[in-house]
């Protein structure tokens, strides 16, 4: 099924004899959800964009290269920086906004200015039953109500079929600039990482891979060279100082997990401590890449390394199997979020017909 609106998303999720896989542009779909093919790609469109508010309403299915587009002419972005999957899930297709929203999608700069769910003003979404139900508004002072918005955030489409988000958007900055810190081992690089996001100078970066330790700042020219000459003096080691083009073209590869791409193996992505990050690699060991200070591990290994995984995250985050048939693509939950996703699942979706089986 392919809607072409919200009214014909909602008789079809109200009149569905079965369960529904609902897909936008299937590049960031994970897990084992079963059913009818619904998509989402024919319900888009910009609804309204204030630049000089920073606000974009914009319909689920807009691919985000259209969003992309639309924004970058008034030079303004979207701050969560959202990465493409596509070559390291073996995906094609087209990225839409919705699947970007309902899969939390965040890159390099969540460190500096948070995720999908942070930027997201309001949403509007059909739930189970085929109900249309708006959250939020357009502005960001919007406060009242449940907050939805950021429930809908991250769920992916387990409790509502998204078509319509309200986001708010970032001006381009001016400059940019990275210094790349060489020589270290993996626990003094994340270190590096660490100290540099603790300091005052507004860091909207800090990754490493390959045995670099990058460090991001954008923003007003001036500011930007003064900053990255402190964080240069800050860190210490072998530094060099990247800046423009160059500097984005090294993001885009963290952003869109470029050093895992093409390589044999099952990728977990990792959400821990940055204290902790070293030392599960260390433990299971792999390929890393490491975003967000270490709060974030890609990591490439050998098939059936689950058991190791699970271990070496036991009480410092969790895993999912991005890539592989090790097992389950989600951590289990504690029983007591068990017990609140259950009820969040009956009240939204009572029949249990919205990606059935994707949290499995």
């Amino acid at each position: 099924m392919r809607p072409s609106s919200e009214s014909e998303l909602a008789e079809a999720v109200a009149g569905a004899a079965g369960p529904l896989l609902v897909r936008g542009g299937g590049t960031r779909t994970l897990g084992h959800a079963v059913g009818e093919v619904l998509e989402t790609a024919g319900i888009s469109g910009v609804e309204l964009y204030e630049p000089g508010a920073l606000t974009l309403v914009v319909r689920a299915g807009t691919a985000l290269a259209e969003v992309e587009r639309v924004l970058a002419g008034e030079r303004q972005r979207l701050a969560f920086e959202p990465p493409d999957l596509r070559a390291i899930l073996g995906r094609e297709g087209v990225s839409t906004i919705g699947g970007v929203v309902a899969a939390n999608g965040s890159g390099p700069r969540r460190v500096q200015t948070g995720a999908a769910r942070d930027a997201a003003l309001g949403v509007r979404f059909v739930d189970g039953s085929g109900t249309v139900v708006r959250n939020g508004g357009r502005v960001m002072k919007n406060v009242t109500g449940y907050d939805l918005v950021k429930l809908m955030a991250g769920s992916r489409g387990v409790l509502g079929v998204l078509t319509e988000v309200s986001l708010k958007v970032q001006a381009i900055p001016e400059a940019e600039a990275t210094l790349v810190v060489e020589g270290l081992d993996d626990a003094a690089g994340l270190a590096c990482l660490r100290t540099a996001l603790g300091s005052p100078f507004d860091v909207s970066g800090a990754a490493r891979h390959s045995g670099q330790s990058l460090i991001r700042v954008e923003g007003m020219a001036g500011s930007v060279a003064y900053r990255i000459g402190r964080l240069k003096a800050l860190v210490g080691g072998e530094a060099t100082v990247v800046e423009g083009e160059e500097s984005a073209a090294l993001w885009r590869r963290v952003r869109d997990v470029v050093p895992l791409q093409g390589k044999p193996g099952e990728i977990w992505r990792i959400a821990t401590l940055p204290t902790a990050a070293a030392g599960i690699v260390a433990a299971v060991g792999g390929t890393a890449l490491w975003d967000w200070g270490g709060g974030l591990i890609w990591l490439l290994t050998e098939a059936g390394r689950g058991a190791e995984v699970a271990a070496a995250v036991a009480g410092k985050g969790h895993a999912t199997l991005v890539r592989g048939q090790g097992g389950p693509v989600f951590p289990p939950e504690a029983p007591e979020v068990a017990a609140l996703v259950a009820g969040l699942k009956a009240t939204f979706d009572p029949r249990d017909i919205l990606n059935r089986g994707m949290m499995g």
